[in-house]
């Protein structure tokens, strides 16, 4: 062998013996998640907290009106929110009973969970080990904010499994080179990126790591990882090219984060903390940040993350911490806040997104596990375990979880107005009978009074409904309408009304704290 010839970089590879104790574990550590997600959709259920978030109310009855509507169909996708949630609800939504307990958006989101879980479990034990894998896992199924929003129809569980596949394929990538987990990144990278708009910024970056991670075929792994995962985001503006003229609807249409952002403004909203403010807009996220992990468990990751860098696990680290810049940067710049009840304006809005770094967090904490000696290393994860979730054990009020306080904050006055209006409909309403109005605000409403959506003309209904509201003395035929005061359904009776229409304001319902609401019935 020549003395001037470079040794070959090792790849890591694992033993048998190794490969069956990394299936077993991951055999337990599926059941674990399973029984856990399970107790969680049961307690809430049991409950009736499914549907306390307006969003999961939202995203349930988007893939209802997809199969229920007078227009069923793909537009009703419609734009804004992106896809693949209400695909994935599809087939639980056309149950009546799933979907007006809000199950149907348990069930794929608690399955989004479990494989949020293993893919965790998966990464963190080829890079800093078993034990560490075990902690790390047990810390992110734990927390109570997560075991909430798994339990309904919210996005964060089903990204939570496309963000952990798409880091643990691309662990698999480094380890093995083969092309396949470019691949696989690719497709967990595209299913991010219909989930939430965070899965587009991580593509960049994705590409350049197998640029420079790739010992051969390096722009093969690039451009196929690119070509897969690019696919989600350009679909996207096509959907909205077409339906809406305009590929960037969800961006800057009227149902935009900065249009109603600006809405709000032009009303004489003051503006939010981090509006154009860097530090204060670190400050709002990093606040929702640690409220929704637990004071505790954030420190002690922010201290692993030089513990991660010593185990030279710098790729997982910058992985895990691209979300947490793409919502500073949007609380920054593209009219996203975050109300947090510590900081002005000390109400809860968002809060949720703080949950975009856990997985850094807990990947942190993990590698304190791995840094503890060998023999003392069971000792340290049940260490780290124990004081990162002395918060919840010690003080398990409802209270305690950020998210489910979010929730019922913020639902109590929308629940009180959806049940009354719902009781006057199912009382005085015939089953026949249609009824015009908005799905936005007011699904809950049809929801909770057992209406299919068939009976219901909406804005999802294209030219139908924007006709009824221009010229409803002609295309109105419906018998009762469902307004907000002031909206567009309520102007467009108001309209009518001057043309001879004969609706009569038959309820109003005025909750402190929220819009009045208004239900008109024809005259005969």
């Amino acid at each position: 062998m020549p003395t001037n010839a470079r040794p070959r970089k090792q790849t890591r590879t694992y033993k048998p013996a190794a490969s069956r104790v990394g299936a077993a574990a991951g055999l337990l550590a599926a059941a674990l998640l399973t029984a856990l997600s399970a107790a969680a959709v049961f307690y809430f259920f049991h409950r009736g907290q499914l549907l306390w978030y307006g969003d999961a109310l939202a995203h349930m009855n988007i893939a209802r009106r997809i199969v229920d509507s007078r227009t069923p169909g793909y537009e009703q996708f419609g734009t804004v929110w992106l896809p693949l949630p209400h695909a994935l609800m599809l087939p639980f939504v056309t149950n009546d009973w799933l979907w007006q307990t809000g199950l149907a958006g348990s069930i794929p989101s608690a399955a989004c969970f479990i494989m949020a879980g293993l893919f965790l479990f998966g990464t963190i034990r080829r890079t800093l080990g078993t034990t560490a894998a075990a902690a790390g896992t047990a810390l992110f199924a734990l927390n109570p904010n997560v075991l909430y929003l798994q339990s309904t129809a919210m996005t964060e569980a089903p990204f939570f499994a496309a963000f952990f596949a798409t880091l643990y394929f691309t662990i698999r990538f480094r380890d093995t080179q083969s092309i396949v987990w470019a691949a696989a990144a690719g497709v967990a990278s595209a299913a991010a990126s219909l989930i939430r708009y965070e899965g587009w910024f991580l593509i960049p970056f994705v590409a350049l790591y197998f640029l420079v991670t790739a010992r051969s075929h390096r722009f093969l792994a690039a451009t196929l990882y690119s070509a897969i995962a690019g696919a989600a985001p350009l679909y996207w503006l096509a959907h909205n090219a077409w339906y809406y003229s305009d590929a960037f609807e969800f961006a800057r249409g009227p149902w935009s984060a900065r249009a109603i952002y600006q809405r709000a403004l032009a009303q004489g909203v003051q503006r939010y903390g981090g509006d154009g403010d860097w530090l204060k807009a670190l400050l709002y996220f990093r606040t929702a940040a640690r409220l929704a992990a637990g004071s505790v468990l954030f420190w002690m990751g922010v201290a692993g993350l030089v513990a991660a860098t010593l185990k030279r696990a710098a790729w997982p680290v910058l992985f895990l911490l691209l979300p947490a810049i793409f919502y500073v940067w949007s609380i920054h710049s593209s009219g996203t806040p975050i109300f947090v009840p510590e900081l002005w304006p000390g109400t809860y809005y968002n809060t949720r997104y703080g949950l975009a770094a856990y997985g850094l967090i807990v990947f942190g904490a993990a590698a304190l596990v791995a840094l503890a000696p060998g023999k003392v290393r069971f000792l340290a994860a049940w260490m780290v375990m124990g004081l990162a979730l002395s918060p919840w054990i010690f003080y398990p009020r409802a209270d305690n979880s950020v998210c489910w306080k979010e929730a019922q904050v913020n639902s109590a006055a929308r629940l009180r107005w959806t049940a009354e209006a719902a009781s006057f409909l199912k009382t005085n309403r015939r089953p026949g009978d249609g009824i015009f109005t908005t799905l936005s605000d007011l699904s809950g409403v049809l929801t909770e009074a057992r209406i299919p959506f068939r009976r219901v003309l909406q804005e999802g209904n294209g030219p139908a409904f924007v006709a009824a509201t221009l010229r409803p003395d002609l295309f109105l035929h419906e018998q009762w309408a469902l307004a907000i005061a002031g909206d567009t359904v309520s102007t467009a009776l108001l309209k009518g009304k001057k043309m001879g229409l004969r609706f009569e304001c038959v309820k109003i319902i005025a909750i402190p704290g929220a819009p009045v609401i208004e239900i008109y019935h024809r005259r005969r």
